[in-house]
C-alpha cells in the first residue's frame, strides 16, 4: 500500500495557472474552474497548460501541511460550536452547515445596538455600517471607556417643520430653471427621468393647467423643484434656516400618503426624488422607507424583471423601465451602506437586464451615458456585498479574512474595468459626477476594510506598539483603508477649494466626515499610517462647520461626531509616545499639530505622506502585499494566522465589557 501511494503521489500533477489568470498576471487558485474565473462568471472558460514542473521541496512536507491545516479547520470548529444540551442531541441533529463557526466582523457583538434619545419613546438601532457608529466606537477605545455614548441624530428637519400650508406653482421661467437645475445635478448620476419627456411633460402643464389637478404629476414637478432649489442656492443663512426647498418638498409629499393600488412609472419616479431630497433634510429614515416604497411599487410594476418586446414595443419606454429599475437598486444599496440596515431585496430576485445602448430617434435627449451606469450598478453590487458579508450577523464557511479577499478582488476587478472617460484624470479637474463615482468607490474600499483597521488599533493598546506580531493581511487591508481616505480627502478638499462641493449636500460631508475618521486612525498607528495625518482632521472639521453654519443638516451631525473625537485623542495614555521615522510624537505634539493645521485651502504634507494630490485608491491594489493577499488560495489563508480574528485570539471583543456592544 505504500508503494501505492507512492507511485499516486508522482503521477498527480501540480496545477498551474489558467489562461485567464496568466493572461492578467495574478495567482490562480489551481482549481477547476479557479476562484477567480468562478467569481467572473467564466468558469466554463477556465484552461490549464499541462506541463511538468520540478518542486523545490519535499512533496511530503506540503502534504503534512494540507494535513495540519485540515486538523486546525476541525479545531477551529470544535472551539467556536457551542456543545449542544443532551436533548439537542438526542431530538435535533445539527447539519453540517450549522457546524461553521459564525466568523463575522470582529468588531460585531452577539446582540443588536440600540442607543436611547428620548425617555419618552423606544430606543434606535444602530446599524454598525453607519460612519457615526464607527465614530463611536473610536471614541470608546480612546476614552478606555465603553459607555461613552453615542451621539444622538437630533440634526434634522423635524415633523412639526413639515406641517405647512400648500405653496403655489412657480412661474413658467422659474419652473423651467429649477427643473433643468435638477436635471444638470442629477442625470449624469442617476436615471430618475426621461429628460426630453420631462420637460415636454412641463410645458404641457404650463399651457393647459387643468394637468396640474393630476397628483402624480404635481409630486414628480415639486419634488423636482425642491431639488432644483437646494441645488441652485447659494445664498449664506444661518442654522435655524429651513433647508431650500423644503416648501416644495412638503406639498409633494402630502400628496402620497395614499399609495396607488395600479401604480404608474411616474410614481416610482417621485418617490425617487423625494427619498433623494429627504438627505438634504437629514432624514435618513424617511428616505430609507421612500426607497422600500418604491421598490415595492417596481416589484408591482415587474421592473426586476424583463418585458416582453409585444407589450412594450416603445424602446425608450423599455430602456426607461429598465435603468428606472436599477436606480432603485442603487438607492437601496446605497442607502443601506450610510445606516446600516439589511438589503430590502436579494440579487438572486433581479431578472433584468443592465442598461444598454438605445439605437432610435430623440434617445440620446432622454438617457445619459450607459457606461457610467452600468458601472455605478457594478459598484452597488459590491456595496450590498459588503454590507451582507462584513456587516451581517450571519454564519459563513469563509473566514473573515477569505470574505475580504473576495470583496478586494471585485473591486479591483471594477477600477480597472472602467473605461477611459470614467476615470480620474491625471492632470485635467475631472467633472463633478466623476469625482462623486471615485468618492463612491473609496468609501466602498473604507467601508470593507476599516473593522480591520480598528483591529490593529486594538492590538496596540494590547502592548503591540511595534507590529511585529501582527499579521501581514491586516496591515496590507489597514493600509488600503488608509489610501482610500486619504484619496477622498484630497478629491473633497480639491472640490472646496474650486467652488464646487454641494453647500447642502449629504453625500460629500459625510465622505469627508468618513475619511477624517480613518485619517485619525493612521495617525495613531505610525506603523501602519503616519503621525501627520492628524492634520487633516482640522481641515475637516473646518469645512464640516462651515457648511454647517450655511445651514447643513447633516454637516452638523458629522461636525458634532468629529468634534468629540477631536476632544478625545488627548486622553489616550497620556504619556504614551509614538515612533515613526526616527521621530517621537507625544500627545503633546499631536494635540499641536492638529491645532496648527487651521488653513482649509492647503492641502497638508507637501512630502507626499499625508493627502496630496496624485494619489489615488487604485495605488493601495498595486501594492506587493496586496497583490500577495489578492492572490492567496483557501488553504493559504487559512495556514497563515488561522486564528486571527477567533474570539480566543481576538483583542477587541474580549477586552471590552460586554455593555460595550449594547446601550
Amino acid at each position: 500500500m505504500p508503494v501505492v501511494k507512492q507511485q499516486i503521489r508522482r503521477n498527480k500533477k501540480k496545477p498551474v495557472a489558467c489562461h485567464r489568470c496568466h493572461t492578467h498576471k495574478v495567482k490562480c487558485s489551481g482549481e477547476q474552474p479557479c476562484a477567480r474565473c468562478r467569481q467572473a462568471g467564466c468558469g466554463d472558460d477556465c484552461q490549464y497548460t499541462l506541463r511538468d514542473r520540478k518542486l523545490k521541496i519535499n512533496e511530503s512536507y506540503i502534504d503534512r501541511l494540507l494535513s495540519e491545516n485540515s486538523q486546525l479547520k476541525e479545531q477551529l470548529r470544535a472551539s467556536n460550536t457551542p456543545n449542544p444540551s443532551p436533548v439537542s442531541v438526542t431530538d435535533t441533529p445539527v447539519s453540517p452547515q450549522e457546524s461553521y463557526p459564525s466568523l463575522q466582523n470582529p468588531l460585531l457583538g452577539e446582540r443588536a445596538w440600540f442607543y436611547p434619545y428620548d425617555p419618552s419613546a423606544p430606543p434606535i438601532y444602530m446599524g454598525e455600517a453607519a460612519c457615526t457608529a464607527f465614530a463611536t466606537r473610536l471614541r470608546q477605545f480612546l476614552t478606555s471607556d465603553s459607555n461613552t455614548a453615542h451621539v444622538a441624530r437630533t440634526q434634522y428637519t423635524p415633523e412639526s417643520s413639515l406641517l405647512e400650508g400648500e405653496v403655489q406653482w412657480p412661474g413658467l421661467a422659474q419652473a423651467r430653471l429649477l427643473v433643468k437645475i435638477a436635471f444638470n445635478q442629477l442625470s449624469r448620476v442617476y436615471h430618475l427621468f426621461l429628460r426630453k419627456s420631462t420637460l415636454e411633460q412641463l410645458e404641457n402643464i404650463y399651457c393647459l393647467p387643468s394637468l396640474r389637478d393630476d397628483p402624480a404629476l404635481t409630486c414628480k414637478f415639486f419634488s423636482l423643484f425642491a431639488l432644483g432649489e437646494v441645488y441652485s442656492s447659494r445664498s449664506i443663512s444661518s442654522p435655524s434656516s429651513r433647508v431650500p426647498g423644503t416648501r416644495y418638498y412638503v406639498r409633494a409629499m402630502s400628496l402620497i400618503p395614499i399609495l396607488p393600488e395600479r401604480p404608474g412609472m411616474i410614481h416610482v419616479e417621485s418617490l425617487l426624488l423625494l427619498s433623494l431630497y429627504s438627505y438634504f433634510l437629514n432624514r435618513r429614515h424617511s428616505a430609507y422607507m421612500l426607497i422600500g416604497s418604491a421598490m415595492r411599487l417596481g416589484l408591482i410594476l415587474g421592473l426586476n424583471h424583463n418585458i416582453p418586446v409585444r407589450q412594450c414595443t416603445d424602446f425608450v419606454e423599455r430602456e426607461h423601465r429598465v435603468r428606472l429599475w436599477w436606480a432603485i437598486y442603487i438607492f437601496d444599496r446605497m442607502y443601506t451602506s450610510k445606516i446600516g440596515f439589511p438589503l430590502q431585496i436579494r440579487d438572486d430576485d433581479i431578472h433584468v437586464d443592465l442598461p444598454t445602448e438605445v439605437n432610435c430617434p430623440g434617445a440620446e435627449d432622454q438617457f445619459s451615458n450607459t457606461a457610467y451606469l452600468v458601472s455605478s450598478i457594478r459598484l452597488a453590487r459590491i456595496i450590498g456585498q459588503i454590507i451582507e458579508k462584513i456587516y451581517s450577523r450571519k454564519p459563513y464557511q469563509e473566514s473573515f479574512l477569505q470574505r475580504e479577499q473576495q470583496l478586494l478582488l471585485a473591486l479591483q476587478d471594477w477600477v480597472r474595468s472602467l473605461p477611459a472617460h470614467i476615470k480620474l484624470p491625471a492632470e485635467e479637474t475631472p467633472s463633478k459626477h466623476i469625482v462623486s463615482l471615485h468618492l463612491q468607490f473609496n468609501q466602498c474600499v473604507i467601508l470593507a476594510t476599516r473593522p480591520i483597521l480598528l483591529h490593529a488599533l486594538f492590538q496596540q493598546r494590547a502592548h503591540r506598539e511595534d507590529h511585529e506580531g501582527t499579521p501581514q493581511p491586516v496591515i496590507t487591508l489597514s493600509e488600503a483603508c488608509i489610501y482610500a481616505a486619504r484619496h477622498s480627502h484630497v478629491l473633497i478638499v480639491e472640490e472646496w477649494v474650486n467652488g464646487s462641493l454641494p453647500m447642502y449636500g449629504y453625500f460629500y460631508a459625510q465622505y469627508l466626515f468618513s475619511s477624517a475618521i480613518i485619517l485619525v486612525i493612521s495617525g495613531l498607528l505610525p506603523s501602519i499610517g503616519n503621525p501627520t495625518d492628524l492634520e487633516s482632521l482640522e481641515t475637516a472639521t473646518e469645512i464640516l462647520h462651515r457648511m454647517k453654519d450655511h445651514g447643513n443638516l447633516a454637516a452638523a451631525e458629522f461636525y458634532e461626531n468629529l468634534r468629540r473625537v477631536k476632544q478625545s485623542i488627548p486622553s489616550v495614555s497620556g504619556d504614551m509616545q509614538i515612533h515613526h521615522d526616527g521621530r517621537s510624537y507625544t500627545p503633546e505634539h499631536i494635540r499641536s499639530s492638529i491645532a496648527g493645521a487651521t488653513n482649509v485651502d492647503q492641502i497638508i504634507d507637501p512630502n507626499g505622506i499625508a493627502p496630496v494630490a496624485g494619489l489615488t485608491t487604485e495605488m493601495a491594489f498595486l501594492e506587493p502585499t496586496m497583490q500577495d493577499f489578492l492572490g492567496r488560495t483557501e488553504n493559504e489563508m487559512d495556514i497563515v494566522h488561522p486564528n486571527i480574528f477567533s474570539i480566543e485570539e481576538s483583542t477587541g471583543l474580549d477586552v471590552w465589557p460586554t455593555t460595550f456592544w449594547t446601550s
